[in-house]
C-alpha cells in the first residue's frame, strides 16, 4: 500500500506500534501494549495533552478497565458522583432530580455507577501511568504519510518532535479524532448522520457565585438550553449550550460570558475565568472498516457519538483494551495474525449499539439507564467466544469476587495474562498448559460464575468456558497460548 506518495519499504522497522493520538484511546493503548513488553511510539499533533474536560463521564466497565491498568484508585481520588440536576427558570430554582440511577455497588459490580472526571485529568493520570511503564509522547508531531509493505508500515512525520521525517512500525493504530488524518489517508469512508442541526459549545469556566452542589440545567421556551456542571477536585464548570440551527457559536472568552448572561440569571461578570472552549455538531458516524491491512482505527476516528449518556470516550478506551492484548500476543508470543482481525469483529458492532445509544438519549427516546454503564457489553457469539458453563457464556464479561483471605477475583486477573479459573469443580486439566496462562481455583461454587471452567481473557470477557476441558486447546492456539 502507497499513500500521499511515501515509498520507504526498505527502512528497519524502530518500533513494534506506532499510535497516532495522545487522548484516552491512545494513552490507554500506549500503556496497555507498554506493560507486555511491546516496544510503541505515540505521537501528538497538539503541543501537549488536551487542556479541556469534555468526556468527563467515565462509566464503570470503563473504571475496571482502568483497575486492570492499576489507575481506578487515582481515578477514583481525582472525581466524584454525578450531581443531582437542578432545573432553572426565570431565575428561580424549580426542583431537583437525578440524571441516573442510584446502583449500589456489588461484590460482582464493584463499581456500579458512572464517575466524573475532567477529561484534561483522565489523560494527565494515564500519561502518567504510561511514563511510569517507560513510554512517551512525542507532542507536536503529525503524521502526514503512510506506506505498508508486507513486512511493516512506514510513517511520515512532521513537526519539531520528529527525527529523520519518518518511522517503521509493525502496526499502526489511528486515535487521532473525528477527523483523523490517517482515516483520510487509508481513504476509509465514515457513514452516519447529524443527531442534531443545533451547533453546541462546550466550555471549562470558573463561575464564584455558583453553587457546587447541583449540576445546573437553565432552559429556555425556544428550547434552548445552557447546562453548567461542577467538575470535581477543581474550582471549575463546564458548560454546554445549544444554539439555533445555522448559527456560528462564539466561543471567545467574552462570547462565553455572554452566552452565560443570556441563557441564566448570572451576570457576564460573574464569570471570572473562560479556561477552555470549542463549539461542534452533534453528529453519530461509524467507519466502513476498523482495520486496513496493518493499520487499526480506535476510539473517534472509528466512531463519532452524541455526548448525551458519556459513551464515546469510554467505547474509545475499551477499544485500545481490546486491541493492545491481541497486538502483543501476536508480535510477542507468535499469535496468528488472524487473531488481529477479531478487533474488527468485536468491537465494530459494539460501537454500532453505543451509537445508537447516544442517539436515542439525545433525542429524549432513552433515558439513561443501565446500558450507560456498560457492564452488560458482551461478545457472545463472536470470533473468540467458544463454550458455556454455570451461569456464563463464553464472550460475558467476568465478574468480580471476593476470595477468602480478603482479595478478589479483579486482583487475580489483574494483569496482563490469561487466567483458567475453576469453580466448584475438580475437573482435571490437560498436562503441559502454557506457562502464560494463570491457574486459578475458586474454593467453592460461586453464583455469578456457577460451576465450570472459565477462560479469562486479558480484557476481562469469557473466551471459553466448558465442564471440562473439551475445546480448550483450539481456543489457546487460536490466541497464540502454546506450550
Amino acid at each position: 500500500m502507497e499513500l500521499n506518495g511515501v515509498k520507504d519499504a526498505d527502512a528497519a522497522r524502530t518500533v513494534d506500534v506506532l499510535v497516532v493520538g495522545a487522548g484516552p484511546t491512545g494513552l490507554t493503548l500506549g500503556c496497555d501494549l507498554r506493560r507486555r513488553g511491546v516496544s510503541v511510539r505515540i505521537v501528538e499533533r497538539a503541543d501537549g495533552l488536551f487542556p479541556g474536560s469534555r468526556g468527563k463521564g467515565v462509566q464503570p466497565r470503563t473504571l475496571e478497565v482502568l483497575d486492570d491498568l492499576g489507575v481506578a484508585g487515582r481515578m477514583l481520588a481525582a472525581g466524584g458522583t454525578v450531581p443531582v440536576t437542578m432545573v432553572w427558570k426565570g431565575g428561580e430554582r424549580q426542583g431537583e432530580h437525578r440524571m441516573f440511577d442510584d446502583v449500589e455497588p456489588t461484590e460482582s459490580e464493584p463499581y456500579a455507577i458512572p464517575w466524573i472526571v475532567p477529561q484534561w485529568r483522565t489523560q494527565e493520570i494515564l500519561y502518567e501511568r504510561l511514563t511510569a511503564l517507560g513510554g512517551s509522547v512525542g507532542f507536536g508531531t503529525a503524521l502526514t504519510g503512510l506506506t505498508e509493505d508486507a513486512d511493516g508500515v512506514t510513517a511520515t512525520l512532521s513537526g519539531p518532535g520528529t527525527t529523520g521525517g519518518s518511522v517503521r512500525a509493525g502496526y499502526v493504530v489511528a486515535a487521532d479524532g473525528g477527523r483523523s488524518t490517517v482515516r483520510a489517508l487509508l481513504g476509509v469512508g465514515m457513514r452516519g448522520e447529524s443527531v442534531d442541526d443545533a451547533p453546541m459549545i462546550v466550555a471549562d469556566v470558573r463561575v464564584g457565585s455558583l453553587d457546587r452542589r447541583n449540576w445546573h440545567v437553565f432552559r429556555e421556551p425556544d428550547g434552548r438550553f445552557a447546562a453548567i456542571c461542577p467538575l470535581p477536585h477543581t474550582d471549575a464548570f463546564q458548560l454546554a449550550a445549544g444554539y439555533e440551527p445555522g448559527t456560528v457559536p462564539d466561543t471567545s472568552p467574552a462570547g462565553v460570558r455572554a452566552l452565560i448572561a443570556e441563557r441564566t440569571h448570572l451576570d457576564a461578570d460573574d464569570v471570572t475565568d473562560v479556561l477552555w472552549a470549542s463549539d461542534f455538531r452533534v453528529r453519530a458516524a461509524l467507519a466502513d472498516r476498523f482495520r486496513a491491512g496493518r493499520v487499526f482505527l480506535a476510539g473517534d476516528a472509528a466512531h463519532i457519538h452524541s455526548p448525551a449518556g458519556g459513551q464515546g470516550l469510554n467505547t474509545g478506551i475499551q477499544d485500545a483494551y481490546n486491541l493492545g492484548w491481541k497486538l502483543g500476543q501476536v508480535l510477542r508470543n507468535g499469535a496468528p495474525d488472524a487473531l488481529l482481525d477479531t478487533y474488527e469483529q468485536e468491537r465494530r458492532p459494539l460501537a454500532a449499539g453505543m451509537l445508537g445509544l447516544s442517539t436515542r438519549i439525545h433525542r429524549g427516546e432513552e433515558r439513561r439507564g443501565a446500558a450507560t454503564r456498560q457492564l452488560g457489553l458482551h461478545y457472545r457469539g463472536g470470533p473468540l467466544s467458544s463454550g458455556a458453563a454455570g451461569a456464563l457464556s463464553a464472550g460475558d464479561r467476568a465478574p468480580d469476587g471476593l476470595l477468602p483471605d480478603g482479595t478478589t477475583l479483579f486482583d487475580v486477573l489483574r494483569g496482563p495474562h490469561f487466567t483458567l479459573l475453576r469453580t466448584g469443580t475438580d475437573a482435571p486439566l490437560p498436562d503441559g498448559l502454557p506457562p502464560a496462562l494463570r491457574i486459578f481455583d475458586h474454593p467453592a461454587v460461586y453464583a455469578p460464575y456457577g460451576k465450570g471452567l472459565f477462560l479469562i481473557r486479558p480484557d476481562g470477557y469469557v473466551g471459553w468456558a466448558g465442564e471440562d476441558t473439551g475445546g480448550l486447546a483450539p481456543w489457546l492456539a487460536a490466541v497464540g497460548l502454546t506450550r
